[in-house]
Order: C-alpha cells, then structure tokens, then sequence
C-alpha cells in the first residue's frame, strides 16, 4: 500500500512538472506565474492573432495603405506589446457580427477587439472573459435629413435597417414593440451592407450604435444629408473578450485596458514616459514595474510592460484623440472620460 502511495504521488509531481513545462512559467517575487495556453502560443507564435472590425471608420478599417486602424485596433497592439515587446507583432481578422463567436471559440482568435457589446448571454454561452469596457455607447437611430423625421414615433409605417447577429437587432425590436409602433425592420448581414442598404432607400431609417452613425455619417459623401435621432436605446459597453480557457491571457488583457486608463490619469503619454522612468512616486514606480517593484510579475510578462505599452502605443487619451477626437468625427469624450473628469472610466490602483 506504501509503495502504491509514493507511486501515485511521484506519478503527480511528474504530470504536474510535464503540464508546467507544456505551459511554461515566469517567474515573480513570492512565487511564479504560469503561463496559459493561449498566452504560451502567442509567445511561440511570436504575434497576436486579433479579431477586428474592417469597416467602422475611427473604430476599426483598412486604410488606404492596407493597414488595419482604429480605437479598438489600437488595443490590439497594446496588448501585443505588453506580452511581446512590439506593438506591431499582430496578425488581424475582420470579422462581422455574426462571426464573432465562432471566431473566438474555434481559437482562430486570441482575442477580439471589435464593437461587441459585454451581455450576460455572450458571457456565458460564448464563454469568454470580457475586458475592461473601452468604449461606453448607446444604441441611436439615423434618418435622411429630408425625411423630416425627429422621433422614432414618426417612424411608425415605415421601415429600418438593422445589422443581424446583434444586440442592435435584439434592441430595436424591443423599441418597437414597447413602444407600440409598426415598423419593418429589413435584415443585412454586416454593417457596409446595413449602410449601403439604408442609402439605397431599402428603409426609412437605420440603427446600430450611436458611435457607428457617427462614423458613418462624418465619412458619408453629404453628412449634412443625415440626422441621428435624439434618442438612446440602450446601454452598450464595448471591450475586448477572451476565451474563458485561459485566465491568465485574460488577466493580461484587463490589466493592459486598466494600464491605458490610468497612464493617462498620471499624465504618461507615448511623448513623456522617459520623464517617468526616474520618477520618486511610489505609485508610478510600482505602475511601471521600476526599481523592483512588481508590476507585470504578477502577470507572468515583462515587470515593466506598461512602459512598451505606452511608449508604443499611448495612453488612453493620446488612443481616443488619434483617432475619435479628430475629424472628421470630432467625437466629445463625454462618459468615456477619466472619473476625475465627470466620466466613468476608472481604473484599479496598480499594487
């Protein structure tokens, strides 16, 4: 019986060592932390595979030198460069609403950081870890301009463009129903479709998030020529996801968004950070992984990934301003300012 007992714990240490090496390890005051699959593969793989929009002008598009660029984009190479060292080290995908799902559960994505609003359903039945939200937004409805429409009740008879595979779809009929009104709504399968759909005169109107109409109607031939509607369907806290088979990639991922926010709160650009790195500020110190003090240790990736982060990549502010508060969408931060500022973007201490 002895012999049988040291057998099977020797055969446990020994698993327990193979699945170790397999994952590999780093290691940190106090202890070490082991790598997880998905962030072992990233490594080996030498760049991140992410999930994006192609075709939301300031959120997500191929430009015209055939690289991918955007707000969410820019999370993307933040992430690349806290786990690699190099912003540039990705590999996108375009993906529409209806594959988002597939795409990260089959694990042709490490993550995605495209539009996707966090919903209980999708956390649980697509089962993923949803970052930090990066973008607060509300669901709105666009019209023509010489339409003369102002309120969705106007709207009764008609018909709406709506984008399948979405919370928009979900959330319209919702509108309609509660509100008692008649309105056909006429189903695309992306959002150029939805787009090009509503300027054809398919329907009366269209809906998506109110961050989406703006970048459509800035990039429209005539902005002039269409009207959002002063209404709010809902509530649509955008972000980054990762499959929920690796907890520590995830714990990456949220701490990198957390880094972004609170960079910007402590005044770090891309412009400045060298100024930092001699900083007497224990907060900063302990923010930026300086003079031993453990930061991304914690994470099982460089102690200063915050400052390859930031050097490359930005804060939060520098990210929204590249490519949000410029035109033509000249987007207002609004909740989607610092909490020191009035809005809800607030992040955990760094300790």
């Amino acid at each position: 019986m002895l012999r049988n007992k040291r057998f099977f714990l020797l055969s446990l240490v020994l698993v327990v060592s193979l699945l170790a090496g397999a994952t590999g390890s780093f290691a940190q005051e106090g202890g070490t932390t082991q790598l997880g699959p998905i962030t072992q593969r990233i490594i080996d793989r030498g760049e991140l595979i992410c999930g994006v929009n192609a075709a939301v002008p300031g959120f997500g598009v191929v430009n015209a030198a055939g690289e991918y660029v955007g707000f969410d984009v820019d999370a993307c190479h933040a992430v690349a460069a806290a786990i690699l060292g190099d912003a540039n080290a990705v590999s996108f995908r375009p993906l529409t609403g209806a594959d988002r799902q597939a795409a990260i559960q089959s694990g042709e994505v490490d993550m995605i950081s495209r539009n996707t609003t966090y919903t209980l359903s999708r956390d649980v039945t697509w089962a993923v870890i949803f970052a930090p939200t990066t973008f607060y937004d509300g669901q709105g409805v666009m019209v023509k301009a010489d339409l003369g429409v102002t309120t969705m009740e106007e709207l009764d008879g008609g018909s709406m463009c709506v984008q399948s595979g979405t919370t928009t779809e979900l959330n319209i009929t919702d509108a309609i129903t509660s509100r008692g009104l008649d309105i056909d709504l006429v189903v695309f399968p992306d959002a150029p479709g939805t787009w090009e759909g509503y300027l054809s005169g398919r329907c009366d109107a269209w809906t998506t998030d109110r961050s989406g109409l703006v970048s459509y109607q800035a990039t429209a031939e005539d902005p002039g020529a269409h009207v959002i509607l002063d209404v709010v369907l809902s509530k649509e806290p955008l972000g980054p996801l990762t499959p929920q088979s690796d907890e520590q990639f995830a714990e990456i991922v949220r701490w990198t968004i957390f880094g972004l926010i609170t960079a910007e709160e402590y005044g770090i650009t891309s412009e400045n950070i060298d100024d930092f790195l001699t900083s007497e500020s224990p907060d900063i110190q302990r923010f930026l992984g300086l003079n031993d003090n453990p930061s991304g240790s914690y994470l099982g990736i460089a102690n200063d990934f915050m400052v390859n982060v930031i050097r490359q990549v930005g804060n939060y502010g520098e990210i929204y301003a590249r490519h949000l508060g410029v035109a033509p969408f000249n987007l207002a931060r609004g909740v989607n300012a610092l909490w020191t500022d009035g809005g809800l973007l607030y992040a955990p201490p760094f300790r």
